[in-house]
């Protein structure tokens, strides 16, 4: 037994095909493991490792697979195995950074059904719903959709609503989320803490799959969305007790080519305050596409920099700066 499967949920929680309105096999089998290795020498290598594992799912008869793009982020080499044991090469089509989806096109046949995707938005909190791993029944497991409410992460990211599910899947890298009619609603993106009835608990986020579709075409022919690039500051930024905190700097980054350093707190983005990850994102992607100029307020410094696009590798940037403590 490979070690991908040598676990399994108890049967209590495992989807059962009394209570689905769908054909759990078929789901099950749509979901592919994903391994891809990652150049050391990879920008992402530092933070994200250069073997990276997750799962993804078949969404076109062609073998197409969605899955979630940190995975695939930089790879040089992608495997997808099957629940009946084929193994494929696959190839990193598309990443959209600004919702964390990722494409894969197979390299040869992976012989597995494809899901339909849904539609998150008709989806309501506290339905049930099924996460789909690798490995069929028993990586799978039945929750409910606890919340759907905007997110934001310290590394530059962003959505307006997510999905948030409990119980939590432990391996949710790319899982499939199902809602009650086997419909896909979302993809696996982290594993985070929310308060449930009052007392902390883990639970999932998933990616809502409503934000593929004003994308998907373009993402198929140009790898990328057709959005312009986002302003991408290379800061990764904290709100603890209300207070945004710089907590690691990118190395060679616009953030700290300008001078900005750990533990500097940020009060504005070009004379406007902000107040909170949301907020400030926000602010920062209104001033302009990738390479505008981004006017910070920090406490105890002033910076002012020229941003750049999200995907830094290949790009050289220009920084200015105005630097007083």
């Amino acid at each position: 037994m490979s070690e991908e499967h040598a676990w399994a949920f108890p049967e209590s929680v495992q989807p059962q095909s009394g209570e689905a309105q769908f054909d759990l096999e078929r789901a099950f089998d749509a979901v592919v493991l994903v391994r891809a290795e990652v150049p050391e020498d990879a920008y992402s290598a530092a933070t994200l490792g250069t073997e990276r594992g997750g799962y993804g799912t078949v969404i076109r008869e062609d073998g197409l697979v969605l899955t979630i793009g940190y995975l695939i982020n930089e790879a040089s080499q992608i495997w997808l195995t099957t629940n009946r044991g084929a193994l494929v090469s696959g190839y990193p089509l598309a990443y959209d950074q600004a919702t964390g989806f990722g494409l894969i096109q197979p390299l040869g046949k992976l012989g597995v059904p494809h899901l339909q995707r849904g539609l998150a938005a008709d989806v309501k909190v506290g339905d049930s719903a099924f996460v789909i791993g690798h490995g069929g029944r028993a990586h799978s497991l039945r929750t409910r959709v606890i919340a759907k409410h905007e997110f934001a992460g310290y590394w530059e990211y962003l959505l307006d609503e997510a999905l948030f599910t409990a119980p939590a899947h432990p391996q949710w890298g790319g899982a499939a989320l199902l809602d009650a009619q086997g419909n896909l609603i979302g993809t696996g993106s982290l594993l985070v803490e929310q308060e449930v009835n009052g007392e902390p608990r883990h639970v999932n986020m998933f990616v809502p799959i409503d934000l593929l579709n004003p994308i998907f075409d373009a993402m198929l022919k140009t790898g990328r969305s057709p959005h312009p690039p986002r302003p991408w500051l290379g800061m990764s930024t904290h709100d603890p007790g209300g207070k945004l905190v710089v907590a690691r700097l990118s190395p060679d980054g616009p953030a700290s080519r300008a001078g900005v350093r750990v533990g500097d707190v940020v009060l504005g983005v070009g004379g406007s305050d902000v107040q909170g990850l949301a907020e400030f994102f926000r602010t920062v992607w209104r001033l302009g596409p990738a390479g505008v100029e981004v006017p910070l307020t920090l406490s105890p410094a002033a910076i002012r920099f020229t941003s750049r696009s999200s995907r830094p590798t290949g790009t050289t940037f220009y920084a200015s700066r105005s630097f007083t403590e």
